[in-house]
């Protein structure tokens, strides 16, 4: 029997789930998220986070020991070194023979497409698109982070509302409803850049204003509308873009949009459709087959996938610890 550890490690939150051949259980341990592997204890923040989320599902199981684990975590891809640190953190942390690390952009791809070649993109707080070719070609696209990129993204759209707003409040812009919306979401006006940095991570704060501007734009506010509308735009490039660096290996390229923005439904999804739709390309939207921990749990059992070379692996040649108990804290480095 194979059993193995699949991990979702975002800036938001982190889950994990146990998966064995003999259980199908989807039981989903969930915990706060880490700010990147790239950032400051970005290594130290992840471990936390991944140990605090697998801990309780091996205690539940009684004492399970995994053959593996794989974590999907943000940050990874433009951090290999961090990613190596984190690989070898949680084989000291953890009861597995096993410890893997990747990006989150890569176990989203492999989960959408059930690790076959395409475009996958993915759309949450930021905004990254992978495309794997049948040649194991590798092309990603942006993620480059809310300052330099995430174009498309919550934080972008959140951000680009709250502007919005601000311009109107001050005489600068048209009026808009997202004046009433950013003033009912955070209070007073004048204190808006403080409010928005107070919790450390004001990407993801002015991302929970994104569905406040897809609401907007339903019901038919001009500005929420024109900044929607160009979040799809930007969004359709940076997928195109990735389509064109990869080889389909005969027929259409599937393309497949993941991630919490989708739910911001059709004043974002319908121009996006139609902007890759209308592209020229030989593509072939597919809804996505899995999420990320599928993806996880697909990387951490099969090598012969084209993201093998994506994946950071290390075997175990030591004894494992014993399995986390109440009493023994997750371990921080």
């Amino acid at each position: 029997m194979t059993s193995v550890v699949a991990v979702d490690l975002g800036k938001t939150g982190c889950r994990a789930m146990l998966w064995n051949t003999a259980d199908s259980s989807r039981a989903v341990s969930s915990v706060a998220g880490a700010p990147g592997l790239a950032a400051p204890d970005g290594v130290a923040a992840a471990r936390t986070a991944v140990c605090a989320a697998v801990g309780p599902l091996l205690r539940e199981s009684g004492g399970a020991r995994p053959d593996a684990v794989l974590v999907g975590a943000a940050g990874a891809a433009s951090a290999p070194a961090a990613a190596r640190s984190l690989v070898a953190a949680l084989l000291e942390d953890l009861p597995v023979r096993e410890a893997a690390v990747t990006s989150d952009a890569v176990t989203a791809h492999a989960g959408a497409l059930g690790g076959r070649a395409g475009v996958v993109l993915a759309i949450g707080t930021g905004s990254v698109a992978v495309g794997i070719g049948a040649d194991g070609t590798y092309a990603r696209v942006d993620g480059w982070g809310p300052l330099l990129g995430d174009d498309g993204g919550g934080a972008r759209i959140g951000t680009a509302g709250l502007r919005a707003a601000l311009r109107a409040h001050d005489g600068r812009g048209p009026a808009t409803d997202l004046l009433d919306a950013a003033a009912g979401r955070f209070g007073d006006l004048e204190r808006l850049p403080a409010t928005v940095g107070r919790d450390g991570n004001p990407a993801r704060t002015a991302a929970s204003f994104a569905p406040e501007v897809a609401r907007a734009a339903d019901a038919g506010d001009a500005v929420a509308s024109a900044i929607v509308r160009d979040a799809a735009a930007d969004l359709a490039e940076t997928a195109l873009a990735a389509a064109g660096r990869i080889t389909a290996g005969g027929g259409p390229l599937p393309v497949a949009v993941t991630g919490g923005l989708t739910g911001l439904g059709p004043a974002l999804t319908a121009p996006l459709t139609a902007a890759l739709t209308g592209s020229g390309l030989p593509l072939r939207l597919t809804p996505p087959l899995g999420d990320p921990l599928d993806g996880a749990r697909l990387l951490a059992l099969d090598r012969a996938t084209p993201h093998a070379s994506l994946v950071v692996r290390v075997r175990r040649t030591t004894a494992s610890p014993p399995p986390p108990t109440p009493a023994t804290p997750p371990a921080s480095a």
